[in-house]
């Protein structure tokens, strides 16, 4: 099985697990309730990956399993993310790096796939020289399928702090320099991981809400 780490490009847009293609959560400079699909427009998301792959440089990591996209993770510099600056514990910090979302397609979710998706994740900023790299988390139980945010137990759990408190959406912040040291090879783990081992072939799924929709 063929298993290993590509950047995130505007190509792969449509490959993304279901709901995820088009949504411009993130990339909406209104205020938005905090729901994946809330806003959807392939063009403004192919448009905000090539800006910011030209102004800062990759800007996430998709795992890929014989072909298919199991999961990804996107990034950018805070203050190229426009939804960031309305969120209610308030903005982040413009010189750090923001996990914006991230996504488990539904036959790979509770194997392990989250958290080697954010080491790598973590494992390119460190190289790229970043020094701090932020989250807005939820603090909701359950499902995270249609949230634009990552888990807060998760983001503990992979050492992130509270930046600032809110009570269902902190700012949370991870100090890079901890991880400086990281020398595991990440696609070792990532073919240990029980994955399926065949991907069900999946079909486009139609966005939640449709273009331009608010």
């Amino acid at each position: 099985m063929a298993r290993k780490f590509r950047p995130l490009t505007r190509d792969q847009l449509e490959t993304l697990p279901p709901g995820c293609p088009g949504c411009v959560f993130w990339e909406t400079a209104e205020p938005l309730a905090a729901r994946c699909g809330e806003r959807c427009d392939m063009e403004l998301s192919r448009a905000w990956i090539e800006r910011v792959n030209e102004e800062w440089g990759d800007c996430g990591r998709i795992a890929v399993v014989d072909g298919e996209v199991l999961g990804f993770i996107k990034y950018a510099p805070a203050s190229l993310v426009p939804q960031a600056q309305v969120m209610p514990s308030g903005p982040p910090d413009q010189r750090a790096v923001l996990i914006a979302c991230m996504h488990i397609a539904p036959e790979a979710r509770q194997l392990g796939l989250g958290k080697v998706l954010m080491q790598a994740a973590l494992r390119d900023l460190v190289t790229r020289g970043e020094r701090t790299v932020q989250a807005y988390a939820t603090t909701a139980h359950g499902d995270f399928s249609l949230s634009p945010m990552v888990g807060v137990r998760f983001l503990l759990r992979m050492g992130f702090v509270v930046a600032k408190p809110h009570p269902t959406m902190p700012l949370m912040q991870l100090d890079l320099h901890s991880v400086a040291a990281w020398t595991e090879n990440l696609e070792a783990v990532l073919e240990t991981l029980r994955l399926p081992l065949r991907v069900p072939q999946r079909t486009p799924v139609p966005n939640i809400r449709g273009k331009g929709s608010a």
